[in-house]
């Protein structure tokens, strides 16, 4: 058995953008094919650059706030409640679009 609290976890910086602050629940190990469990907060404007993940399926849920997703550059909304799933190699990219603080819960498989 494993619990965490965010109000106890360490704040620690995305690696996508170093402005962008998270807490790690999860980390590899704590279950087969996990890479990460983690919850981000994006400030108005803050973005994470385009990237991909060669091996991991991202799957993020947004809890506050608002925003855009783009995968392979086709944009999606990020509205509380929306949960988007990103497959390995898909380029993606996170934007924080609204005027308050845009809060993603997340977690990464590995696809190998």
């Amino acid at each position: 058995m494993k619990f965490s609290s965010l109000s106890q976890l360490p704040i620690q910086v995305s690696n996508h953008n170093q402005a962008i602050q998270k807490k790690v629940m999860l980390t590899p190990g704590n279950i087969p094919h996990l890479t990460n469990f983690s919850q981000a907060v994006f400030t108005p404007g803050q973005k994470v650059i385009p990237h991909y993940h060669e091996t991991m399926y991202e799957v993020f849920f947004v809890e506050s706030g608002s925003g855009i997703i783009l995968i392979e550059d086709v944009e999606y909304p990020l509205h509380p409640g929306n949960c988007i799933t990103v497959e390995p190699k898909e380029k993606h990219e996170l934007i924080n679009t609204g005027n308050t603080n845009l809060v993603l819960t997340y977690f990464g498989i590995a696809s190998e």
